[in-house]
């Protein structure tokens, strides 16, 4: 396990003491292609700039912009959105509105279709979702930037709140209701969508039902991180495409699978029997306490 939670900061592993990586740092960077050559995350002004995080001996990507490497995405959303020849660009956060022109959130990536005339004439959408973090990633990262030629070593493993990736909160509380909201517009629109990924958030998702990618009308677009031990630089890597169809990707994503009731009454009564042994009754009132009311 590592001593310090933190993969790549400012695009660079932080065992990386190459001029290249000290630029970035000092300068606070990003190599990713953000929409400046800052980086902007959590604060334009104090970015906090870690692209992934260590979950055991995996970099997992926890800023969006980090799958913009090479433009990679791009490239696999256009495969599947659009016959070979096409003339295409990419337009990012891009506003979606619904029949009443409220706005049902931003598109991250929308790839455009255009003719020999610069006319629209198709579309896809690609939504790319990094992971959430439980506990501090700030401090260590602070902790890390203070000192970056001798911290790369530093031990955090006895701090509180030490961050790890949140998977669960980054499907229920991020990815799901993108598409409940977004995707739901668009499929009714009969548009393509893409989903980017990072391989270990993929892996902790329910088993999707896969379709033929001429019958797909949504594409999974799963992606790793691998060190290059030469360069010393995470490489984005596809590590594959699953496809699907919306409607049964997001019923086996947004539907809990049901357990038997009995193990709920079992925990009720466990609860109950624990509140009444320690002499506490209860909180529903009583028949006597409603006549005295």
């Amino acid at each position: 396990m590592p001593k310090q939670p933190l993969a790549e900061v400012f695009g660079f592993p932080i065992d990386n003491l190459s001029s290249d990586a000290q630029r970035y740092r000092k300068n606070r960077l990003c190599p990713y292609n953000n929409r400046v050559p800052s980086c902007t995350k959590d604060k334009a002004n104090n970015p906090l700039g870690v692209c992934s995080v260590l979950d055991g001996d995996q970099a997992t990507i926890t800023c969006p912009v980090r799958f913009r490497q090479d433009w990679l995405v791009a490239d696999d959303a256009s495969s599947f959105f659009f016959p070979g020849g096409t003339h295409w660009t990419s337009l990012t956060e891009v506003r979606l509105n619904d029949k009443n022109g409220l706005s049902a959130g931003n598109i991250d990536i929308v790839l455009v279709a255009y003719d020999e005339q610069g006319r629209v004439i198709d579309f896809g959408a690609l939504e790319v979702q990094a992971v959430y973090i439980s506990g501090n990633v700030r401090r260590p990262f602070e902790h890390f930037m203070e000192d970056t030629q001798s911290r790369y070593d530093m031990d955090w493993g006895g701090h509180s709140l030490y961050p790890r990736p949140d998977y669960l909160s980054s499907s229920r509380k991020r990815l799901a209701p993108q598409l409940l909201y977004k995707g739901d517009i668009l499929h009714a629109w009969g548009k393509k969508q893409a989903v980017a990924l990072h391989r270990t958030f993929f892996e902790t998702l329910p088993s999707l039902p896969e379709a033929s990618p001429s019958e797909a009308d949504m594409a999974w677009l799963i992606y790793d991180l691998v060190l290059d031990t030469t360069d010393k630089r995470y490489e984005l890597v596809r590590h594959k495409v699953v496809y699907t169809g919306f409607e049964t990707a997001l019923t086996r994503i947004t539907v809990p699978e049901v357990g038997p009731l009995t193990h709920f009454i079992e925990h009720l009564q466990a609860r109950l029997d624990d509140k009444l042994d320690n002499g506490n009754p209860p909180d529903a009132p009583t028949l006597t306490d409603i006549i005295e009311s």
